[in-house]
Formats: C-alpha cells, sequence, structure tokens
C-alpha cells in the first residue's frame, strides 16, 4: 500500500481549509463516520462541519479555567452553529496533562504523562492534540473505540494535522494506535 502525507510549511491557520478538504477525501476513501476536532472557540468545528456534512463530529474544546476564571473558552455563536449543526461539543480535562501539570506547577519536575505529551510533540503539536483529543472524547463516550476515526488538531489557531487512529480509553491509553498522518506541518 502507498499513501501520502501531505505536509504544510508551517503550523497554523492557513492550512484549515486545504486540511479539511484532505480529511474530506480520506473519510470517504475509508468510509470513517467519526471525526473529532480540537477547536477551542469552535470556529474551526464549524468549517469543519460546513465542509463534512455526512460525519459524527465531536468538537473538543478547552476545560473551564484553561484561561483562568471559569468560563469555557467556546464563542457563543460557534457553539450555536456547531449545535444547530448536530456536532457534539466536548470541554473536560486534558488527557495529557491534567492533575500532573497542577503538580508540576507546584511543585516543579515532570509527570511521566507529560513526558508522553513531549514525545508526540517531537512529530507536531498538532499530533499531540490529535491523541490527547481522542482519548478525551472516548472517555467521555461520543466516539468509539472499536473502529478508526479521524483526529483533527493544531498548533495554536485553526488545524494543521490530522490522522486516522484507533482511540483507546485513558486507563487503556497504550492500545491507541495511529494507523495514518493525513497530513502536519515539517517539523
Amino acid at each position: 500500500m502507498e499513501k501520502t502525507i501531505h505536509y504544510f510549511e508551517n503550523p497554523g491557520i492557513e492550512n484549515t481549509e486545504k486540511l479539511i478538504e484532505l480529511v474530506k477525501a480520506r473519510k470517504e476513501e475509508l468510509s470513517i463516520k467519526n471525526i473529532v476536532i480540537a477547536s477551542a472557540s469552535g470556529s474551526s468545528g464549524v468549517k469543519l462541519a460546513e465542509m463534512i456534512e455526512d460525519a459524527s463530529i465531536v468538537n473538543v474544546t478547552h476545560h473551564a479555567g484553561f484561561k483562568g476564571g471559569d468560563e469555557i473558552e467556546i464563542e457563543t455563536k460557534y457553539g450555536l452553529e456547531l449545535e444547530k449543526r448536530g456536532v457534539e461539543i466536548y470541554a473536560g480535562s486534558h488527557s495529557l496533562s491534567g492533575v500532573g501539570r497542577g503538580i508540576s506547577n507546584k511543585f516543579g519536575g515532570v509527570t511521566p504523562v507529560e513526558v508522553v505529551a513531549e514525545t508526540l510533540r517531537m512529530f507536531s503539536q498538532g499530533l499531540k492534540v490529535c491523541v490527547e483529543i481522542s482519548i478525551m472524547a472516548a472517555d467521555a463516550g461520543l466516539i468509539p473505540t472499536n473502529t478508526e476515526v479521524i483526529a483533527i488538531g493544531g498548533t495554536g489557531k485553526g488545524v494543521d494535522t490530522a490522522v486516522v487512529l484507533s482511540p483507546a480509553h485513558m486507563n487503556n491509553f497504550f492500545d491507541l494506535r495511529i494507523h495514518e498522518i493525513i497530513a502536519m506541518p515539517r517539523p
């Protein structure tokens, strides 16, 4: 089997539309029904739902308090549009930081989960995000773990990375399998 990986010259929002086009093509080739996307504001999630209408989509946003206070970052206008389009919105603790980050912030040092996250960042920030949101959505019961899904992540704003993977729950983390990289920024 021969497949190609699309490499973006730089990470960031300017890759969002092209990435979704690549995801749409691969979704159709593999008959994948579930897509999980990281979109803190909901903007990229809306763009995905506009461009791909025949999928079960989960939009993962940051947990409350991620940037301080008790607010969730999803913007009202995007949240309403996602709901209108039948997209699930999920906000929860990050599986690759969580309480471990709080311990490191308070006492210093590094937790094993932070080592895993940093290892995934060796490929790209977006790849780490794809793995993380897949675990989060699986733990919430929003995507299946017995079939391949497409996970979409990014670096800062917008999305620039997509993978085909079989998700796993947090307690079975090492059962997660990345089958294909559809696209990512070239490190």
